[in-house]
């Protein structure tokens, strides 16, 4: 379909109408029509007659206030959502089509506990001699890029709760062994956006990581890259970085995720260090 077809297939009433459920949902508090219609520059008998059709539609609810809410019918759509989406599998289609380095080891993994278990996996031929992801395989979260991921959206207090007992006995001279050390990279990792293992599940594997978030924009896996020390030229660690990444994001976006809040959860993420959590530990 050409840029002419899809312009003359647009329609402008729909559009309307997800900007409207859009700025409802973003809501802290129920909306009126002067509110929709002055936050979005729309006529006010535009946004009468969209909320009428959307209240029919039990997409919007009308208050006694004559003030506006999500409707049921949205829920229905949020239930399909979650039963259709396939994190797995979205991954491994996204990575075969759009990632820049086919021969890197990429994997995906959940977060059980202190743990985190590799659910997906693709090994390359020359890290496969130093260290083999399988999917069911378990690795202390500590010491793993997608685990140092996960783990950074925990507040301080979380983090030493789920350590309680102490780290993991070290899989190499440079896996992590103090609980502050630790939260130092978690830090880090907030700070920058991504997480780094150096050598500390592997000795002369280096892996970076990121967080694939779901429409709660909380976070239900992790993918990262591993490559051979000796494989990562200077030049090659921006495009490593870069690349995981935008996978992490796109992944997000696929499951639900609102891409508009996920630069400010970092921010988010580093007031809340130091605090008691609010939230469950994400398991």
């Amino acid at each position: 379909m050409d840029q002419s077809d899809s312009k003359a297939k647009y329609v402008p009433a729909l559009e309307r109408g997800t900007r409207i459920l859009d700025l409802v949902a973003r809501s802290r508090s129920p909306l009126s029509l002067s509110d929709m219609a002055r936050e979005l520059k729309l006529a006010r008998s535009s946004v009468h007659t969209l909320c009428h059709t959307l209240v029919n539609l039990e997409l919007l609810i009308r208050r006694n206030d004559q003030t506006f809410q999500m409707g049921p019918h949205v829920m229905r759509w949020s239930n399909a959502f979650t039963t259709q989406s396939d994190v797995a599998a979205e991954f491994a289609a996204m990575w075969d089509q759009e990632t820049e380095l086919p021969g890197a080891t990429i994997t995906l993994s959940v977060l059980e506990g202190p743990e985190v278990v590799y659910i997906a996996a693709r090994n390359s031929d020359v890290s496969h001699s130093l260290i083999e992801f399988r999917a069911g395989m378990r690795l202390p979260a500590a010491f793993t890029a997608t685990g140092k991921a996960f783990l950074s959206h925990m507040s301080e207090f979380e983090v030493r709760k789920l350590f309680a007992d102490g780290l993991p006995p070290g899989r190499t001279p440079k896996s992590v062994q103090d609980i502050e050390v630790l939260l130092g990279e978690l830090q880090e990792v907030r700070r920058s956006g991504y997480s780094c293992d150096d050598q500390q599940v592997a000795e002369g594997i280096v892996c970076f990581g990121a967080s694939v978030l779901d429409s709660r924009n909380r976070p239900i896996a992790g993918v990262a890259v591993s490559l051979p020390t000796e494989a990562l030229e200077s030049g090659d660690r921006g495009r490593v970085i870069s690349n995981v990444q935008r996978i992490a994001t796109r992944l997000s976006h696929r499951m639900g995720a609102d891409l508009s809040r996920m630069s400010g959860l970092l921010h988010s993420a580093n007031q809340r260090v130091g605090q008691s959590p609010k939230n469950e530990i994400v398991r």
